[in-house]
């Protein structure tokens, strides 16, 4: 079991990264959480990890922040949520507002992530309740509905924005940084249609 990695971060593709380590580079997938957190290239970093084995893949799974990590492994024990999804969900939103979610049976702002439909999302709020019941979310549980459902938005408008590059032929990695640099830049964009006329002018 692969807990923790603390190395060189030589290679960002989203949501996959390379930390070098030891003379060995270690592949892993982060949610947008955590790679928005990440050093430059170069630079030192370290990570909790979750490691997946599978009969026809081993998949290294990347977090920040230790809770992350702890949420991660508490969403792939849902049913029909896997490893994919419980990182498409982190990407999201972050993880107290994700309890948040929970704890309040928000179902409306759970289906607004990608890939979340009604009964994933009632799932996710009838299989989590109980594990997260005792989550520290700061006392926000109540105020951070109303943010989590908007960071839910938001990110749904990051991924319609980056499908609609790939489907004007730009490589998916090419289409995560662009809309990753526009959000950094003009944060206020809130449109899938703002994000993607940012993004082209930055490409050009």
């Amino acid at each position: 079991m692969i807990g923790r990695i603390r190395g060189t971060l030589i290679e960002k593709s989203p949501p996959d990264i390379q930390v070098e380590t030891g003379g060995l580079a270690y592949e892993l997938q982060v949610p947008m959480s955590t790679l928005f957190k990440l050093p430059e290239l170069g630079e030192a970093v370290t990570l909790h990890t979750h490691f997946v084995v599978r009969e026809d893949a081993q998949q290294l799974f990347g977090f920040i922040d230790a809770k992350d990590k702890a949420l991660f492994r508490t969403l792939i024990k849902v049913n029909g949520v896997g490893p994919k999804m419980a990182l498409g969900i982190l990407s999201s939103v972050e993880s107290d507002e994700l309890v948040a979610l929970v704890l309040n049976n928000d179902i409306a702002a759970l289906v607004a992530m990608p890939g979340i439909g009604k009964k994933t999302a009632e799932r996710l709020v009838i299989e989590l309740r109980d594990r997260i019941k005792d989550w520290d979310t700061g006392g926000a549980v109540g105020a951070a509905t109303s943010a989590a459902s908007k960071a839910g938005a938001d990110k749904a408008a990051a991924l319609e924005a980056e499908t609609a590059l790939i489907s004007l032929g730009y490589k998916p990695a090419q289409a995560a940084r662009a809309i990753a640099t526009a959000l950094k830049e003009q944060p206020e964009l809130i449109r899938s249609d703002e994000l993607i006329r940012h993004a082209l002018k930055n490409m050009v």
